[in-house]
């Protein structure tokens, strides 16, 4: 885990990311969907450091997907620190963020509360 990477303004987890090796994360020049995303440009714009600063309940961009979702939500609930907390107690565990591509054991939930508790217990 680089817990300095902390977690993307739409919610995935910078930390927890093996897609791009060299990536310093959301908010570095090196961020290579920087152009594209429409949560990180959004969130820019309202001028919040990330998703779960806002108040509104917002599904566009990246949030319409269950795991950056639900890592936003739980973020809005318990707080960043704690979400990276639950994140590296449960990589010790053996849950692994990117198991096959960038799908892992915090994909395939497709109830938001069954993901936060999935968060929380690690299994």
């Amino acid at each position: 885990m680089r817990r300095e990477l902390g977690i993307a303004r739409c919610g995935l987890a910078c930390c927890l990311c093996a897609e791009h090796k060299e990536c310093s994360g959301c908010d570095s020049e090196g961020c290579p969907d920087s152009g594209w995303c429409e949560n990180r440009k959004c969130s820019i714009e309202m001028e919040l450091s990330h998703c779960y600063a806002c108040e509104q309940d917002c599904k566009k961009g990246l949030l319409g997907k269950m795991k950056p979702y639900g890592f936003t939500l739980f973020a809005k609930r318990y707080g960043v620190d704690k979400l990276l907390d639950c994140l590296e107690e449960n990589e010790k565990r053996g849950v692994v963020y990117h198991r096959d591509g960038i799908t892992g054991d915090y994909d395939g939930f497709d109830d938001v509360e069954k993901l936060i508790e999935f968060i929380k217990a690690g299994e």
